[in-house]
């Protein structure tokens, strides 16, 4: 009986090596982007804001006002960004929300 348990475990652990080693070796892929790599159109489109933000174009608020914060942070100004990107970012959250421009609370 126990010869037959060392007899398994080494086979499995063969296995498993091989399994590994061919995990290894497979070409790298990226699963996901991040962001939105392609060119603006003239008039955005609901579709266009959410590829931007990385969103479906059917979701909540603060799942765009969080999209919108991550995507901005990484493309701010201040930090080294576009302006255009920026504009562009602000454009699709508006676009996504609803909001027209000016159309922000008064002081």
């Amino acid at each position: 009986m126990a010869g037959l348990t060392v007899a398994a475990v080494a086979w499995a652990g063969k296995y498993g090596l091989e399994a590994y080693q061919t995990f290894k070796l497979r070409p790298a892929t990226p699963r996901l982007r991040k962001f939105y790599e392609g060119g603006f159109q003239p008039t955005m489109t609901r579709r266009e804001a959410a590829l931007i933000l990385g969103v479906r174009e059917s979701v909540a608020q603060e799942k765009i006002k969080e999209a919108h914060r991550r995507v901005m942070t990484a493309n701010h100004p201040d930090a080294g960004g576009s302006d255009y990107l920026a504009a562009k970012i602000n454009e699709a959250k508006d676009h996504l929300l609803g909001q027209t421009r000016g159309s922000g609370s008064a002081f």
